[in-house]
């Protein structure tokens, strides 16, 4: 066992690097530059913690929330890692003693805000802390093209010119390769070492549903998970305030999350979820980044998110412990032409251009028939190599199609006499109200009630036909124009099917569900659920004592293993996953002890 090996075992309790971890700290501790892009639950942190025990030095680690700074150093604090933050949070008092540990060499690993490092006396400390490496986490806030534009890091750069002999490391969850170029640029990382992870969550369930009377999907969809915990994202705070009131109204656990709030508010319900003393966070998507929880087994999107980006990384803030995760997702048109009007409004055409793409892109993946997994990992130019997932509601239970030439031939037809009357394009709304017959001032000014396609739609409802030009855009037929006016045009593939008459096959749109539950998905640790159950209890009495979140003490991953192997005396706790030698010393006897005061009266079970 190499020293590499070795630390991660003795100190963090794991057996095995997770894919490109060691490849990437070795290329840190060889002085290279790094760009790492891991997959949230990926193990992105240890890439950067791990080194830090191995070279001399102080190593500073640029993050963006303080939640993070303080949920991270408690973690490395409960490993026995010499770790600190410095940010609002302390006291005047608290910052000079930890400045002075830092001064003295006390400390390996120091997490800060980009801001601080920027202000002058901080230039002249970091000369005089003996820096050996720098690791910018959530580097994707550096590129104007990601979800999350930081204007300050781009001041990150700097450090270059300051410590120019020291490798820097940045790490992200989510990046395109546009992205993935500008960060490079960015942050004047010097011929890095570049590492991509696969996109794919393979413990993750994708599913999207018709939102129908969505309070109560929600409420039928936490009822089964009372034990569980979840967040619940919303577009608006009035909406989180909303769910947030319903479900305590009926006995869950659950606050809302906003900016609305005051801070002392928004930090007690974060902490209230973090220590699982609150089940459910409702929240906008103020909420999350950072948020390095665990044990979230379930993420519901209750509003169409705004791009593919977004919704991927928020979804996988269920299942970081790499046990399985359920993601859903609430769809209408309704909440597509919400956000169409918002796009409206912006007045800088190449943002508005921008975010109509990544619209148009997030409900494709909404109203898709295909392999979710597979629509997700396309987008971040990954293939996934099977047909089908089986872990996603297309690939479970399809949805059933029909012929939907007729109706087909009619939205193309619709389009093609509306450009050949007037010579210009229209958007969806216009070719659907000249499909339904309506009576519009603009369909009165272009006399588009003459043309023959005029009301020959009546039989579908708006909603429907707006369902097939989506599809009929996915499948190739018709584009629509980035431009200041998002018209709609057949293309060359339309006009041939259009004029061959050929078949056309649509889907059915989204349906209300068959609630079906997977017994046994990627991730699962099969075990003794009514022992998992009383080491919850242990674990949480512990956190409690110590003011920590429960998965300080220990992870789900570590208490299921230990329901499924039944450790009662230290020595059986070898090679449990999470237990490393400071923390098998602290809470070794005790959750041993009460897994054999367990077995006195309860018989151990057999599994596979």
């Amino acid at each position: 066992m190499d020293d590499l090996q070795l630390t991660l075992k003795t100190t963090f309790g794991y057996n095995e690097f997770r894919p490109l971890q060691r490849e990437i700290i070795e290329s840190t501790l060889a002085g290279r530059d790094v760009f790492a892009l891991l997959p949230t639950g990926g193990g992105k942190s240890l890439c950067f913690q791990l080194p830090a025990l191995l070279q001399p030095g102080l190593t500073v680690v640029v993050s963006p929330l303080i939640a993070l700074m303080k949920d991270q150093v408690d973690q490395l604090q409960a490993v026995g890692v010499a770790a600190t933050f410095l940010n609002s949070t302390l006291t005047a008092d608290e910052s000079r003693s930890r400045l002075r540990g830092l001064h003295r060499g006390e400390w390996r690993l120091l997490y800060v805000a980009p801001e601080r490092l920027m202000l002058d006396n901080w230039q002249e400390n970091l000369k005089n802390w003996n820096v050996t490496a720098i690791a910018i986490d959530e580097a994707h806030c550096v590129s104007e093209w990601g979800h999350d534009f930081r204007p300050e890091y781009r001041q990150i750069s700097k450090l270059r010119e300051l410590l120019p002999g020291i490798p820097l490391m940045a790490l992200t969850a989510t990046a395109t390769e546009r992205v993935r170029a500008d960060i490079i640029k960015h942050l004047k990382l010097r011929d890095p070492g570049i590492y991509v992870a696969s996109f794919n969550r393979p413990n993750l369930t994708y599913r999207v549903l018709s939102k129908d009377q969505p309070q109560k999907q929600i409420i039928d969809f936490v009822r089964k998970r009372e034990d569980e915990s979840g967040i619940i994202y919303c577009a608006s705070r009035a909406g989180a305030e909303r769910i947030a009131e319903a479900l305590a109204g009926r006995g869950f656990s659950a606050r809302a999350y906003h900016a609305g709030l005051d801070v002392v508010e928004r930090s007690r319900n974060q902490e209230a979820f973090l220590r699982d003393n609150t089940k459910i966070i409702c929240a906008t998507i103020a909420f999350g980044m950072g948020i390095n929880k665990p044990n979230v087994r379930w993420v519901i999107h209750h509003d169409l998110p705004k791009n593919i980006e977004g919704y991927y990384q928020e979804t996988g803030r269920a299942g970081r412990d790499g046990l399985p995760g359920d993601c859903l997702l609430l769809f209408s048109g309704g909440d597509a032409a919400k956000q169409t009007h918002f796009i409206d409004e912006i007045t800088n055409e190449h943002e508005k251009s921008v975010a109509r793409a990544q619209l148009r892109q997030m409900m494709h993946y909404a109203e898709s028939s295909g392999c979710r997994r597979s629509e997700l990992l396309e987008y971040f130019a990954e293939t996934f190599p099977l047909d089908n997932c089986g872990a996603c509601d297309n690939c479970n239970e399809p949805r059933e199609t029909y012929d939907g030439t007729i109706v087909a031939q009619k939205f193309l037809s619709c389009i093609y006499r509306i450009r050949q009357a007037g010579q210009h394009g229209v958007g969806m709304n216009h070719i659907i109200e000249v499909l339904t017959g309506a009576d519009t001032e603009k369909i009165s000014r272009w006399n588009h009630q003459r043309l023959t396609t005029y009301g020959i739609g009546k039989e579908l409802a708006r909603p429907a036909w707006a369902a097939v030009g989506r599809e009929l855009m996915r499948l190739g037929y018709v584009a629509q124009a980035d431009s200041e006016f998002p018209v709609l045009e057949v293309t060359e593939e339309g006009r041939r099917v259009l004029v061959a008459r050929e078949r056309i096959t649509l889907t059915k749109p989204l349906a209300l569900p068959k609630a079906k539950r997977v017994a046994r998905r990627e991730g699962d640790i099969e075990c003794d659920e009514i022992l998992f159950a009383r080491l919850r209890e242990v674990r949480k009495r512990l956190a409690d004592e110590r003011g920590v979140p429960a998965y300080i003490v220990f992870g789900d991953t570590t208490l299921r293993e230990m329901a499924r192997a039944y450790p009662t005396r230290l020595a059986e706790l070898e090679g449990i996953t999470g237990v490393g030698e400071k923390k098998r010393a602290e809470f070794g006897d005790t959750f041993t002890r009460a897994i054999d005061d367990f077995l006195k009266s309860n018989p151990r079970m057999k599994f596979d």
